[in-house]
């Protein structure tokens, strides 16, 4: 499953974000990712329940390089069970709606193979959003 957070700056995308991210580290059976750009999360999420990973340290920066990343982390621990992403536009510095769908789109099929969910949030307005990245948002 894909869930897309979106709306303007001050909109509780960040907050929604932790409370899914703490429910399912605390409720989940798997391993909890929460990738952000900066550490602004860190005093919010507990580290012991859920793995936290700034992406200015390992350079991701568009989305190819993203899914990368996610398949690397995943590689390298099947136990995830969750990726979390703040501010999918700001790490992958690009806010292209139809590379955004082709993200969500791969991350919907890496998630079905692989027993894994995704959310993400994304600062803009949702009215800019197409129908296909609309069908991602949460109800």
């Amino acid at each position: 499953m894909v869930r897309v957070v979106m709306g303007l700056r001050g909109a509780g995308k960040t907050k929604q974000l932790i409370a899914l991210a703490t429910d399912a580290s605390q409720n989940g059976k798997g391993q909890v990712v929460v990738i952000e750009r900066g550490e602004k999360l860190r005093s919010e999420i507990h580290a012991r329940t859920a793995r936290l990973i700034d992406t200015k340290s390992y350079d991701v920066c568009s989305y190819q390089v993203l899914r990368g990343f996610i398949t690397g982390l995943y590689a390298g621990n099947y136990d995830i069970s969750h990726f979390f992403i703040d501010s999918l536009f700001k790490i992958v510095k690009n806010d292209d709606m139809a590379e955004c769908e082709k993200f969500l789109d791969w991350a919907t099929r890496f998630g079905k193979e692989n027993g894994v969910e995704f959310c993400t949030t994304i600062s803009a307005d949702p009215a800019d959003a197409t129908a296909a990245v609309k069908k991602y948002f949460m109800q």
